[in-house]
């Protein structure tokens, strides 16, 4: 018996490490998919591997925190430095090399929207705040306005219109009302009572009451985007949805000296219910808007203050039209019928953005290839799971390739292995803000607070 038990352990001994031979091999030499090396501990207490420092992944807490702030920088850090307005984009050689120089009205609205997020989170202080706030209204004040409604673009050194186009040298509507929309979250929030907030609010009041709404009419039951003192209403483009401008006529009915009426909206903006498309995709119902919902900014620009949660109108449901939006657009990408490299579930996302040819308004319907970062992070209200996977993807697997000082470059391709090499004022915006939406609703909360937007929305039909 003790020669068997010897025998045994003899044999066990050669069985186990025979077994241990054949899993050393198949780990060490395989290069075939799924293949991960077998993980070792590292029972050193200096953090190092032969790599250099291990770096843990952040939670989500902690990687939106991030992103948030370092997105700000583009409104912060990098304002053009006479105006504190935000700058067009972040090329100097832009615009034949007046790109430093061009700032913009809806830009800087969306800047505006997260200063309170800036002061709450602890990035700048409310002082700083209120010194840059005070900065850029002197700006507005001083620059040229028509019929109190601001250009598109102007010039931080000279405070003078930087026409948009040959005949868009004067207002614009909707730039106009992003910027509004942005000083009235500023107006609720830096409210404390203090000479200095005082005066401030009442510099804001100022600017929202002497924007003439009723003048962008011409005396019909439509609101018109443009009108210059050298070409009247020349480009005659009507601001009709479903599009991004639902803030213009929220803003028009609500304003206390130049409001629109009730038949202006639905007549203009609404088409007498023609908005209405009740559109199918992915099984995916979408009360409003072009086939497969158009470039998801449409769902993001307006909806930077105006709260959708529970909006609603004769015509549609808002979370809803805003979820469903965002859903197609995902679907779009994950299912990518035109077999682009790097679309899937963690890398969607299609808006207007700059692309391999110049600036473009990408979609499902005008798709090329280019993922925009802002199309995913944006929509953080309505795809929380969805946009958290993209975030992640951005941060973690493209790096420093999509990742600079002020946040996600605004653009790429993998189909095309094209990076885009800066920052556009109006993508960079949404984000800040509508992650603070979607973690603590705070501008939503701040600019649903003012009374006369109440009023508007009670105008104009709506449930909030």
């Amino acid at each position: 018996m003790e020669k068997q038990l010897t025998m045994f352990k003899i044999d066990l001994s050669k069985l186990l490490f025979f077994a241990g031979f054949l899993f050393l091999i198949s780990c060490s030499d395989d290069s075939g998919p799924g293949y991960q090396p077998p993980y070792i501990p590292d029972t050193s207490d200096d953090g190092l591997t032969d790599d250099g420092p291990v770096e843990e992944s952040l939670t989500d807490t902690e990687l939106l925190d991030l992103v948030q702030e370092q997105t700000f920088k583009y409104f912060w850090d990098f304002a053009e430095s006479n105006s504190g307005m935000a700058r067009e984009r972040s090329q100097d050689e832009a615009y034949g090399g007046q790109g430093d120089d061009i700032v913009t009205t809806g830009g800087t609205g969306f800047g505006l929207a997260s200063f309170p997020t800036a002061v709450e989170r602890g990035w700048v202080s409310r002082e700083e705040a209120t010194d840059r706030l005070v900065k850029i209204l002197n700006f507005l004040e001083e620059a040229p306005k028509y019929h109190g409604a601001f250009s598109h673009w102007y010039l931080g050194s000279t405070g003078q219109t930087r026409p948009f186009s040959d005949l868009d040298d004067g207002g614009d509507l909707v730039e106009t009302a992003f910027l509004i929309q942005g000083l009235l979250i500023c107006r609720e929030y830096f409210n404390n009572g203090s000479e200095k907030e005082n005066e401030i609010n009442s510099r804001i009041t100022s600017i929202w009451e002497n924007v003439e709404w009723t003048w962008y009419t011409q005396g019909e039951n439509v609101l018109y985007w443009h009108w210059s003192p050298y070409n009247q209403f020349a480009i005659d483009l009507k601001i009709k949805g479903w599009n991004e401008s639902l803030i213009v006529y929220v803003l028009a009915a609500s304003s206390p000296t130049y409001s629109i009426s009730e038949e202006v909206y639905n007549e203009g903006w609404a088409s007498n219910g023609a908005i209405i498309t009740n559109r199918n995709h992915y099984n995916i119902n979408l009360p409003m808007g072009p086939s497969f919902g158009g470039p998801l900014f449409f769902s993001h620009y307006s909806f930077i203050g105006l709260d959708p949660r529970n909006l609603q109108d004769q015509y549609a449901n808002y979370w809803k039209q805003n979820e469903a939006h965002s859903l197609i657009n995902y679907n779009y990408c994950v299912t990518n019928p035109k077999n682009f490299e790097g679309y899937g579930e963690n890398s969607w996302g299609l808006t207007a953005s700059d692309s391999r040819e110049g600036y473009a308004a990408h979609s499902p319907t005008n798709d090329v290839g280019v993922i925009t970062p802002t199309a995913a992070l944006s929509s953080f209200p309505y795809t929380p799971d969805e946009s958290m996977a993209a975030l992640r993807y951005f941060y973690e697997e493209q790096g420093d390739k999509l990742w600079g000082e002020m946040g996600f470059y605004d653009a790429f391709s993998e189909e095309y292995n094209w990076y885009a090499d800066g920052y556009l004022a109006i993508d960079q915006g949404p984000i800040v803000a509508m992650i603070e939406n979607y973690r603590t609703q705070l501008p939503w909360n701040l600019f649903m607070a003012n009374e006369e937007i109440k009023s508007g929305l009670d105008k104009l039909g709506f449930s909030y």
